[in-house]
């Protein structure tokens, strides 16, 4: 599938060891371009090794199609993604696990922590 990438606003930010920008995608006559194929185009735009290090978010397709709009990170190294970016993130681009827990327990969990006060309800135990 053929497709047109531009980046917009780019800038290097050396304190998260990360280039952050606006990443324009053109695809006429395809309904929307995959992240993959996208991280793989950036990887060969940007000289990138790895293409984990790559984090694409925010899409949003114009009305009618043809172009969407998004913003790219691409991390100095795999250390620093891990360390910067949000769990969310790094479980969609399978860097870290879920953690599965039922819904219950976590209902039960909260409803038990209301009727706490203090250094308790925050699980420190009162230690300073």
């Amino acid at each position: 599938m053929s497709c047109t990438i531009r980046t917009r606003k780019f800038m290097t930010n050396r304190l998260l060891s990360r280039k952050q920008f606006i990443i324009d995608v053109l695809h006429p006559g395809a309904a929307n371009v995959s992240k993959a194929d996208l991280k793989e185009k950036l990887a060969k735009m940007y000289d990138v090794r790895d293409t984990q290090c790559i984090s694409l978010f925010g899409f949003r397709t114009n009305f009618g199609g043809g172009k969407s709009i998004g913003f790219g990170l691409i991390y100095d190294t795999l250390d620093a993604i891990k360390k910067f970016e949000p769990k969310h993130r790094l479980i969609r681009n399978g860097l870290a696990e879920s953690v599965q827990k039922s819904r219950k327990q976590i209902k039960e969990r909260k409803n038990r922590t209301k009727k706490l006060r203090g250094a308790k309800k925050y699980g420190d135990g009162g230690k300073k």
